[in-house]
């Protein structure tokens, strides 16, 4: 699974894909050569929820604009970004890690033809629980989400990794994919 470095991790919300990533980054090591990019969101920091740069919807767009993102999407009434920071980090070997959207696999693909697609997965009666768990909705639009995802077709992913025993186990894995030359 080896490529331009980038590896593009994927999963509906609750699977846990930001608590991997995160886990992730306690088992680094100082010789690997690995960067987790942070995402640019039109959402406000959030104890407990992703280390992210929050900008406001204006900022996001201008931002976009100017040409400041590498890769970027809107999803459930938010824009994300990824910062063309990245560029450098491959130029210089890195292997980049991104959190980013099922939905635009293709056009990841498109602008990184190499790169790997991890899919983090957990099943639903989780995923249920973890939504509920983070706040974010009420049990209507949890449920709502739950449809969306149920409706959406298969990932092309190159890679699945089930978050739903053991955090460590699904980091240690992501860690192994990222890790491969």
């Amino acid at each position: 699974m080896s490529g331009t470095g980038l590896v593009y991790v994927v999963g509906a919300s609750g699977v846990g894909k930001d608590s991997v990533l995160a886990s992730l980054r306690t088992l680094l090591q100082d010789d690997d050569r690995i960067a987790v990019a942070h995402r640019y969101i039109t959402r406000e920091a959030q104890c407990g929820s992703e280390n992210h740069i929050a900008l406001s919807q204006p900022e996001f767009l201008q931002r976009r604009a100017a040409g400041c993102f590498a890769l970027s999407w809107e999803s459930h009434g938010l824009y994300y970004g990824i910062g063309t920071e990245i560029e450098l980090w491959l130029k210089r070997g890195l292997r980049v890690l991104i959190n980013g959207s099922r939905a635009h696999v293709d056009a990841v693909r498109e602008r990184y033809p190499t790169a790997s697609v991890v899919e983090i997965v957990a099943s639903e009666s989780i995923v249920r629980q973890r939504l509920l768990a983070r706040g974010r909705e009420d049990l209507a639009s949890v449920e709502a989400r739950l449809a969306r995802n149920r409706q959406l077709v298969a990932c092309p992913a190159d890679l699945r990794i089930a978050n739903e025993a053991s955090l460590h186990e699904a980091a240690q894995a992501l860690l192994s994919v990222a890790r491969q030359d």
